[in-house]
């Protein structure tokens, strides 16, 4: 079950993104200190004891330095520098909440590197910053054919940028996957092999007090059998001295 400061959490991250996804003007404030609580309630969440798994905290982490980043980028001056800034965003991959199709910060992502292109190509061309498509369409039929090749340039380039950051995003995320698998595997490997030396070293026990106790039992019958050779021995002396004793009573020395 989600602590109450998750779900807090969660609902001011819900909130913050809605808020990024919509167009503010300059003195919108507010996205920029919610995600200033937005940290404040991640450092909290990572000291809580029923804190979520690592997986979601590394989710919660990444959506929050994306919205950071979205505003350090806003606060750039250059429409070159904003796009190049947004090139490097990572937005979140999973909804945050349930109703979500798409992770909102993908949606915002995708907003603000269209805008931020838009603004790039303007500033490029000389045609100013328009807010209506119409007259942004029209300026474009208008313009001649070299800056439209132009545009067109900038724009395979700004793609295949972003098709190269997706393909490295996405080697990044299988080697770190083959990592952990290979991780897992050398994990169960060694707790195998700790198993087996733990197995060897019981038998290893068991057969030393064995091997003692079947000594024990070999030197005890080595000890009975001494002893009734002893005895044995002893007897045999005796009777032969008696015999001799009577042999000689018997047949006295010749003369």
């Amino acid at each position: 079950m989600a602590s109450r400061l998750e779900i807090n959490f969660v609902r001011l991250l819900s909130r913050c993104e809605s808020i990024a996804s919509e167009k503010r003007g300059e003195a919108e404030w507010r996205l920029e200190k919610y995600v200033g609580a937005l940290e404040e309630m991640l450092v909290a969440l990572r000291k809580n004891p029923s804190k979520p798994t690592p997986e979601v905290l590394t989710e919660y982490t990444r959506k929050v330095d994306f919205l950071k980043g979205l505003l350090e980028a806003e606060k750039l001056s250059s429409a070159t520098e904003k796009a190049l800034a947004n090139q490097f965003l990572a937005p979140g991959r999973t909804p945050t909440i349930a109703n979500e199709r798409m992770p909102a910060t993908k949606t915002v992502h995708m907003q603000t590197k269209a805008r931020c292109t838009g603004e790039m190509r303007d500033e490029l061309l000389g045609t100013g910053l328009s807010g209506k498509g119409t007259s942004d369409l029209r300026n474009r039929r208008g313009l001649p054919l070299d800056e439209r090749q132009s545009a067109a340039e900038l724009d395979a380039v700004l793609q295949h940028h972003h098709n190269l950051q997706e393909k490295l995003a996405e080697d990044m995320l299988n080697l770190a996957r083959n990592l952990k698998n290979n991780t897992l595997a050398a994990q169960n490997i060694i707790k195998q092999d700790n198993q087996t030396l733990s197995q060897s070293m019981r038998q290893a026990d068991l057969n030393f007090e064995k091997l003692k106790t079947e000594s024990e039992r070999l030197e005890q019958h080595t000890k009975k059998s001494v002893n009734w050779l002893l005895w044995l021995m002893l007897i045999l002396v005796s009777f032969t001295f008696i015999s001799m004793i009577l042999f000689i009573r018997i047949f006295p020395r010749l003369r």
